[in-house]
């Protein structure tokens, strides 16, 4: 199979770099397989751009550095803009889908989005996005286990917050699921 790449693409405070390492975390801890990550953000802590690379494989990974991804996940516009143009052509992109309008893709792409957003305020806390995106990925891609997603999360959310979350990456896997069952 090989590695698989990921970039995850948002705005500070969008909680991107949690949601790579919680895809990482159920790649390595809960699904028995490798993962690394690595992450940039701009200085300022809120509504800068950042992103988080996470690299899986069934072997252990000789080079931790994202340069095609295979699945790339856009969470702001400025990251689509911003990352897009690495993405292979016959890469997957999940994007937010009232945040990120995607153009200028290869029609070998597969595009597949979520409302995020309006998912997590329905559920009482925008902060939990992330969450939604991390269980639509978990659907869409199959890279991950349910079951290891689901543990990654409970084991990198605060306890107070874990009904909650659950709630989010639930509602996120069965928006992907519909999803892929179209497709």
């Amino acid at each position: 199979m090989g590695p698989t790449e990921i970039k995850i693409g948002g705005l500070g405070g969008q909680g991107v770099i949690l949601g790579g390492i919680i895809i990482g975390k159920a790649a390595a801890l809960f699904d028995s397989k490798h993962s690394c990550l690595t992450q940039a953000f701009g200085p300022e802590a809120r509504g800068s751009a950042c992103s988080a690379q996470v690299v899986v494989d069934s072997e252990p990974i000789l080079y931790p550095y994202v340069q095609k991804p295979h699945i790339m996940v856009a969470m702001s516009q400025d990251a689509f803009a911003k990352f897009s143009p690495e993405l292979r052509p016959d890469g997957t992109l999940l994007i937010e889908e009232e945040l990120v309008k995607p153009n200028g893709l290869p029609s070998t792409v597969k595009v597949f989005s979520v409302p995020a957003t309006r998912i997590a305020e329905e559920l009482g806390r925008k902060m939990v996005m992330n969450i939604v995106m991390v269980g639509f990925f978990t659907a869409v891609t199959g890279l991950v286990s349910e079951e290891a997603a689901r543990e990654a999360v409970k084991d990198s959310v605060p306890p107070a917050t874990i009904d909650l979350n659950m709630k989010a990456f639930q509602r996120g896997f069965d928006h992907g699921k519909k999803l892929v069952a179209k497709a």
